[in-house]
């Protein structure tokens, strides 16, 4: 019976070394104790550190006569930690055709097959190892995960890029747009892209990122996005100057209709427009195909008519084709960096929402003013054909309906 202190000695050692060794390592190591013990010494080193017997006698097996043919090995061979061939076999081995029938899987379910089972159900890797079940092919959702990733599978969300259909006139009316727009900074005229950002919940409501916390303490808000009927919602309609690379956002708690639209531009212009332009004669909107401000809208041309009367400028409205209105810079160069600067914070009130609006800042020199619009906006406004008739608008020729002019009154 090897002595006790010699076990609690390799042992000491074994606790030290254990979390370096591989498993090469350790039988190896485990092998050269058990020989410098001599006899008995396999027995020790088993007490001592948990290994097999086996395990060592396999350590002293590549000892005493390993090194030569290691030495020979390719390098390949002498990283390996077992011997080849050893270990369960693929499953793609053992059943030759699970690979072929996940990818048909795959492709039916693609490509909308009505017969296949997976077309009017989620793709996930439990109902394609069901689906393969179903086939003869007994293998589990882990095994289905690793196979997708030898396919070059990989989880992705949802890519909005298609457009819909396309009009024909679609890259006309961006070269109309861009003449427009160099000829009105050319003449030191202001323009602008105007649109509607999404509706907020105002109040204790999950708003999508994330913020540095204490670990453990998130911001508690409501399970349920069911407006409050207190506080309702928050309609932000923004005015972005793409020369002077700044921006107003009145934040209106109605409806967003045309007459708020128009509004919110007036006050862009006595707030910040009329400062930046004093000597101002005209005024370049860039503006959607549809929404409140959309080209088919009889109100939006009534409402910029009242405008041009109350601030005395010639308005001009170049209208985006329809299906583009991503394109729009508001989009980009504002809307982008007030959604960044408010993540993960709830909207709790109305002035939360003006004063994050109002301290969004970038580097490039982006300034943005905020104003909450507590005007009634109602909808359903029919506007008769003398009071479209009563406004004074000039249609350009390409396109009268997309671009026009409107000029006040007096």
């Amino acid at each position: 019976m090897p002595d006790a202190e010699i076990i609690a000695a390799v042992r000491n050692k074994y606790q030290a070394l254990r979390p370096v060794l591989d498993e090469k390592v350790r039988r190896r190591w485990a092998a050269c104790e058990a020989m410098a013990i001599g006899w008995g010494g396999i027995t020790a080193v088993a007490e001592a550190t948990g290994l097999s017997r086996p395990t060592i006698r396999a350590g002293l097996a590549e000892v005493r006569g390993g090194a030569a043919d290691a030495a020979e090995a390719p390098d390949a061979e002498r990283q390996r930690l077992r011997q080849g061939g050893g270990g369960r076999r693929r499953v793609t081995e053992s059943d030759p055709g699970l690979l072929k029938a996940l990818q048909a899987l795959l492709e039916v379910s693609t490509r909308g097959d009505p017969q296949s089972p997976l077309l009017w159900t989620s793709k996930s890797t439990r109902h394609l190892a069901e689906a393969l079940a179903q086939q003869g092919h007994q293998v589990s959702h882990h095994t289905v995960a690793r196979l997708l990733e030898d396919l070059h599978y990989s989880l992705q969300a949802n890519r909005k890029t298609q457009e819909g259909s396309s009009h024909p006139d679609r890259n006309g009316q961006f070269a109309h747009i861009n003449k427009q727009v160099q000829a009105f900074q050319k003449r030191g005229q202001p323009v602008v892209s105007v649109d509607a950002k999404k509706k907020e919940l105002i109040g204790d409501f999950k708003n999508a990122g994330r913020e540095w916390h204490p670990q453990g303490q998130p911001v508690k808000v409501r399970s349920q996005d069911f407006v409050d009927q207190h506080l309702g919602k928050g309609i932000p309609y923004g005015v972005y100057d793409i020369t002077a690379n700044n921006g107003w956002v009145s934040v209106g708690m109605d409806h967003d209709t045309a007459q708020f639209a128009a509004e919110s531009l007036r006050r862009w212009w006595q707030q910040m427009g009329s400062r930046v332009y004093p000597k101002a004669k005209e005024l370049l909107v860039m503006a959607d195909a549809g929404g409140s401000n959309g080209y088919r809208i009889r109100l939006w041309k009534v409402a910029l008519q009242e405008l041009a009367d109350a601030i005395g400028l010639r308005i001009s409205v170049c209208h985006f084709p329809p299906g583009t209105s991503k394109w729009n810079k508001i989009e980009h160069r504002m809307f982008c960096h007030i959604t960044e600067h408010w993540r993960g914070k709830p909207l709790v009130s109305r002035a939360v929402i003006v004063n994050l609006i109002g301290n969004t800042k970038t580097r490039t020199g982006l300034t943005i003013n905020a104003e909450l619009d507590e005007n009634a906006y109602p909808t359903g406004i029919k506007v008769s054909d003398a009071e479209l008739a009563a406004v004074r608008i000039k249609r350009a020729k390409f396109h009268g309906d997309w671009n026009y002019t409107i000029s006040p009154r007096v």
